[in-house]
């Protein structure tokens, strides 16, 4: 008997998790929404690059790729080893092209397409989302992996927003590209309906219209029958609203109206979708909705976070059993991680109390505050805040003093100091001389300034808080690391 699926989250590059962890022909859906910097002057993207700079470290938000050694590299393998189509594509691309950012683009969009198109079903379908900054070199690019006969449709989604007074039309769509895996008649396609014209509606009300041509091949005039219609085939221009940037988790998020349609279309419950760029997570957010099984991977922990908070946030009671994968484990595996990007491991120490990023991870401008956590210790609706600061490299007990005065600054109940290295005596004493928080009801009190290391919260220590205190977001159980599936 097989085991219950786990929906999973993994943290990292996407090309390795693709290679390590997904088998072949395993997926019935992919939704990829690249990233790639639309905003940036076109004549940017096509200049040119010397390959001397080290391989791109893609953060939070980042939308760039440039061609660098990394870039150089991946090229070689996919010239080397790629299907002779997609090696011969690649090089005359790139002889049209140059190395620039573009090139780039295309160069690292090709080795994971490759990985997407393995790890997909033969009844299964992939949405390409981009914009038309390079979706023309992309649509060749599909055509080259997949295949010019499993193209199905160019969709145009349309919206709407505040226009931007340049010279020309306003841009108000971007494009995704359907393709199905394979001309098999057992592809998962679920028909999709619209709502019928005004005109049509005042002419046959809801009923069935049934229209064909005679024997001789005349056309027959509509008929109506006594059955009611679903409406009209859904077309391949979606109107569906933008989320509106007050409302924005991320940057780019898409609407879940869009991702639903996909969804519905192209997959059954129980089937398996995965999102190899998840940013926030509105692809797994719907799957978990409409009962799909579910993959989403980003290389950001913010993106991780976003998503982790953003699922138990939407399904306090009823969410499905996930995993996060990618994450440390241990104590050298957060040396790693901070070794790696510093940035990286501060959402990530965050995410072990279940604390909020303050803000866009960036250098300065933080004004003391790496990470805040709301609680509620009474009746009276009013929050209550724990300041949060995060060090992964050397401290002293002026970095106490330091949160101390912001806890003051910012009136929070609370604050803490999470590090990496073990804390000196000094500093335990420094936050000790803080105090404690007296929570409302007679409740015990806390200590206003607590030092936790990355050792401790590994070993499933938890912050002080209230007996009543009751956090706005709790995060999901770290849970074991699994085996690699590998390729079958």
């Amino acid at each position: 008997m097989n085991s219950p699926w786990v929906n999973q989250l993994y943290f990292g590059d996407n090309l390795d998790i693709l290679r390590n962890y997904v088998s072949d022909e395993t997926v019935d859906l992919i939704y990829l929404d690249p990233p790639f910097n639309s905003q940036a002057n076109y004549n940017l993207l096509y200049k040119e690059k010397d390959g001397s700079d080290s391989a791109a470290q893609i953060a939070a938000f980042g939308d760039f790729w440039h061609w660098d050694i990394g870039a150089e590299e991946t090229f070689r393998t996919l010239v080397t080893s790629a299907p002779t189509r997609v090696s011969q594509l690649m090089t005359s691309l790139r002889q049209f092209l140059g190395q620039n950012d573009m090139m780039a683009y295309l160069t690292m969009m090709a080795i994971r397409l490759l990985e997407l198109e393995r790890v997909l079903k033969s009844t299964g379908s992939i949405y390409l989302h981009c914009d038309p900054t390079a979706s023309h070199f992309i649509k060749i690019l599909l055509d080259a992996i997949l295949g010019p006969r499993n193209f199905r449709n160019e969709i145009i989604w349309h919206y709407r927003k505040w226009p931007t007074g340049k010279l020309q039309f306003q841009r108000n769509h971007d494009v995704i590209f359907f393709y199905s895996r394979s001309q098999s008649p057992e592809r998962i396609f679920n028909e999709l309906y619209m709502e019928r014209a005004e005109s049509t509606l005042k002419r046959f009300g809801n009923q069935k219209i049934v229209s064909g041509h005679d024997e001789s091949g005349r056309r027959v005039p509509s008929q109506v029958e006594d059955a009611e219609s679903l409406g009209v085939r859904q077309d391949d221009v979606w109107d569906i609203g933008r989320v509106p940037p007050i409302k924005q988790l991320f940057p780019t998020q898409k609407p879940e109206p869009l991702l639903e349609r996909i969804l519905l279309a192209s997959s059954d419950e129980g089937d398996l979708v995965l999102d190899p760029f998840c940013g926030c997570g509105t692809t797994v957010t719907v799957a978990e909705r409409l009962h799909r099984r579910w993959i989403g991977i980003d290389i950001t922990h913010i993106a991780i976070n976003v998503m982790r908070r953003r699922l138990h946030d939407t399904y306090p009671h009823d969410l499905s059993a996930y995993e996060v994968i990618g994450e440390p484990q241990d104590l050298e595996g957060a040396r790693q991680l901070a070794e790696q990007d510093r940035y990286q491991f501060q959402s990530w120490a965050l995410s072990l109390v279940g604390a909020r990023l303050a803000g866009p991870l960036k250098k300065g401008g933080d004004r003391g505050i790496d990470g805040r956590l709301n609680f509620f210790d009474d009746d009276s609706g009013r929050t209550k805040q724990v300041i949060i600061s995060v060090k992964s490299g050397n401290t002293s007990p002026s970095h106490v003093r330091d949160l101390k005065g912001v806890v003051e600054r910012e009136k929070a109940e609370l604050g803490a100091f999470i590090t990496l290295q073990e804390p000196t005596r000094q500093m335990r004493e420094e936050a000790l001389a803080a105090g404690f928080y007296e929570p409302p009801q007679l409740q015990a009190p806390v200590p206003k300034l607590q030092v936790l290391t990355i050792s401790d919260l590994l070993e499933g220590r938890v912050l002080d808080l209230p007996p009543s205190a009751n956090i706005t977001f709790k995060r999901a159980d770290r849970g074991h690391k699994p085996k690699p599936r590998g390729r079958r």
